[in-house]
């Protein structure tokens, strides 16, 4: 008796019987399988109450933004409540989705009806993910006002105002809320003319709007932490948003110090994904009150809202880059209005957009009296382009004779911070005899010098290059177009060889320095805070902000001077500011008498004569040409609305070329440049193909490449018209298939 191999015959006898037996059980498990198959599942009952389900589903798309209703099946009737994520089947006919198993995507219930108007069946709930209600029923209202003011979808504001959920975090049981903290004192809010009245008013309960400019030096987080804590005091809630981590950490060390640990949280994203959940969840659930955090916490769900704050609104960290691009300080705003709360935008200058809201009375001033001001501001001097070219010192040198005298009595007494606008060593290089730009063979992109060394690296693609001639030429030899941060280190610690110099920029922030004699070399934003103040500060070329094609370039440069200039010592305790700047220029008049207001409200001015913003309301559309001209066909604009353009645009950015990509090790890119090609900024007009240099002969760019960009203007009123035209048409070109990818955005920041 062997093993029956594969392929031979069995002629193992059977008994006769057995063979039809065996296959009439065979057919019966058929029959009543396919009995089973033929008879549709009864589907379960639904909900005695309310059996119908509103939703907004997980679809940014513009022709989408709208509620749908689902049936609710009784075994969910008591978790599908408003506010809790679901999961539905979306798109194609419901019969064909059950049976296919597809079409799942997420949602949220927004509201429980007895009826629906739609006249077919409806599907049904498939899934109640988390009975924990996420949007409360003032949440949904503020993320549709945001969606309407910027031309955007109701799904694409909530995934900027929900963050992912963690399952596990859900099930960890919710602390109790604290009892109400005591009313602090005025303290440091006693320099300023209405600051007493406004602590006041906060702790009565009231609603006031104010725009506050901050005195200089270390106070504001303190004095920012006296807003929470007095609007505690008085039982509501606190939310304050700040542009980076680094001044949520001031404040967080503010608050712990004035309120002690558990009464307030941070939001950010150094918390990480689970705890940022978990941190937000607290807020949710009402268990704290007082929220710090940095631009996506502007939608954070805070219970008994009394206050909502803003710390230095020029930053451009405010406006977020998703979809629809809503700017904080208009969110809040919005919910002010409608909680209501306080409304308080700070910082230590004043913006144009914060200006036009005094001026319009929406908000009222805080200032400090002039006398509190030059207590605590320092000395500022000017050099401007005379002076520069009286001293011989400075031509060959980084610094001129004053900066560098100022400097050297300063590191007598403590650090001196010296602020240059662009990192690097050398970003920007070219040709020493004709001044010509120094490009990549490759891609025709700006070289910059990476380190002493002279290696040239490409800024677009990372190719390093060797032997370079210039183009127009042929010269080997390089000059500095502009020195960076790095650069500007190394010459530093060559002329003050006994004192040390840190950096602080992009690859590494120092957040504090102590209070010893050194020079820090931070590039804007940058700059770390040193215990005592700094003993004096070096703003250099200044007119490289200044020089900016922006239509708020003067306002940023000026926001950037004072918040080096800030942590410096004040000028009776000798602190001095030095900046390189033409000085008849508005702006450093604005710095030397420490008038940020005055600043914003000429400036105000000037753009109420033009008709630019914030007097009038924008809207930019670009595209490719074709798919421009077509939109502006297709939209129907409100009375009155300026078309300014259409202008050329930038070229949509190109990958490099897999030849000149830089080779990868580990996983990792060798360089900083290399690691620049992955994450390519997009192209300047003059680079048109990424894999030849360009020809000056050429008129332009390849058809395909080609966008062009149309601004629309309205007068003040006429904005959520604007808006509302711009979603319209935007929605019908997602109808059709968005042929060609157009960019649509209510208040851009680059109108130039």
């Amino acid at each position: 008796m062997g093993e029956q191999r594969a392929g031979e015959p069995n002629d193992t006898p059977t008994a006769p019987d057995e063979a039809p037996a065996e296959q009439l059980e065979i057919a019966v498990s058929a029959a009543r399988k396919a009995a089973k198959t033929a008879q549709p599942k009864r589907p379960p009952a639904l909900a005695a109450e309310l059996p119908v389900a509103r939703v907004v589903v997980d679809k940014g798309l513009a022709h989408l933004d709208q509620y749908f209703d689902y049936a609710v099946p009784e075994t969910m009737s008591d978790t599908a409540r408003p506010g809790v994520r679901v999961r539905v089947r979306f798109g194609g006919h419901v019969a064909d989705n059950r049976r296919r198993g597809g079409g799942l995507i997420d949602a949220i219930v927004v509201d429980r009806l007895p009826t629906s108007d739609y006249p077919g069946p409806l599907a049904r709930i498939e899934r109640v993910l988390s009975p924990e209600p996420v949007l409360p029923e003032r949440m949904l209202d503020l993320a549709r006002s945001v969606a309407d003011r910027y031309a955007g979808t109701l799904a694409d504001v909530l995934s900027l105002a929900l963050p992912p959920r963690h399952a596990r975090v859900e099930a960890e049981p919710a602390a109790e809320p604290r009892p109400a903290p005591a009313r602090p004192d005025t303290g440091t809010w006693a320099r300023y003319a209405d600051g007493p009245a406004l602590l006041d008013a906060l702790a009565a309960g009231e609603s006031p709007r104010t725009v506050w400019t901050a005195l200089p030096g270390p106070t504001w987080p303190a004095e920012i932490a006296a807003l929470m804590a007095t609007t505690l005091s008085a039982g509501r809630g606190a939310l304050v948003v700040l542009p980076d981590g680094k001044a949520v950490a001031r404040v967080d060390d503010a608050l712990t110090r004035l309120l002690g640990d558990g009464r307030h949280i941070a939001l950010t994203a150094d918390a990480g994904p689970e705890e940022r959940y978990r941190r937000w969840l607290a807020v949710s659930r009402g268990t704290v009150k007082a929220v710090i955090g940095t631009r996506a916490a502007m939608f954070a769900p805070v219970a008994d809202l009394g206050l909502v704050a803003l710390w230095d609104d020029g930053d451009t960290a405010h406006s977020e880059p998703r979809a629809p691009h809503p700017h904080v300080r208009e969110v809040l705003a919005v919910r002010a209005l409608r909680e209501p709360a306080a409304f308080v935008v700070g910082g230590l200058t004043t913006s144009v957009d914060a200006a036009q809201l005094v001026r319009s009375g929406w908000a009222q001033p805080v200032e400090a009296p002039r006398p509190e001001v030059r207590a605590a501001a320092p000395l500022v001097r000017t050099i401007g382009d005379l002076d520069l070219a009286r001293d011989e010192g400075a031509r060959a040198a980084r610094l001129p004779t004053m900066a560098w005298d100022v400097a050297r009595r300063a590191l007598d007494t403590g650090p001196v911070l010296v602020q240059v606008p662009r990192r690097g060593y050398i970003p920007r290089a070219a040709c020493r005899r004709c001044r010509e730009v120094a490009r990549c063979e490759a891609c025709a992109g700006p070289l910059e010098l990476t380190d002493a060394a002279g290696a040239l690296a490409c800024t677009w693609c990372g190719r390093h290059q060797v032997g370079w001639r210039c183009a127009a030429c042929g010269s080997p030899e390089l000059r500095a177009n502009v020195v960076g941060a790095r650069r500007t280190a190394e010459e530093l610690g060559r002329a003050f060889p006994r004192v040390p110099v840190r950096t602080s920029g992009r690859d590494a922030v120092l957040t504090s320095v102590p209070d010893t004699p050194a020079l820090v070399v931070a590039t804007p934003g940058a700059e770390p805070v040193a215990d005592r103040g700094y003993a004096a500060a070096l703003l250099l070329d200044g007119w490289l902000l200044l020089g900016r094609p922006d239509l708020r370039a003067g306002e940023e440069a000026l926001r950037r001077w004072l918040g080096a200039a800030a942590l410096v010592r004040p000028a009776p305790d000798g602190g001095t500011v030095v900046i390189l700047a033409e000085p008849a220029l508005r702006p450093v008049q604005a710095l030397v008498r420490w008038d940020p207001q005055g600043y914003a409200r000429t400036e105000l001015d000037e753009r109420a004569e033009l008709g630019l913003p914030p007097v009038s309301r924008m809207a930019s559309i670009t595209g490719p040409p074709a798919a421009v001209a077509e939109i502006m066909r297709l939209i129907r604009l409100p009375d009155g609305t300026d078309v300014l353009g259409p202008v050329p645009a930038a070229p949509l950015p190109r990958r490099p070329d897999p030849a000149t990509r830089p080779r990868r090790s580990g996983g990792r890119a060798k360089s900083a440049a290399a690691r620049a090609a992955i994450h390519r900024p997009p192209a300047p007009p003059d680079l048109w193909d990424a894999t030849r240099r360009p020809d000056p002969a050429t008129s332009g760019p390849p058809e395909d490449d080609r966008r062009e960009r149309v601004l629309l203007r309205v007068t003040p009123g006429r904005g959520a018209e604007l808006a509302a035209a711009l979603k319209s048409v935007r929605a019908l070109w997602m109808s059709r298939g968005a042929p060609e990818p157009v960019w649509i955005r209510m208040d851009p920041l680059d109108i130039g």
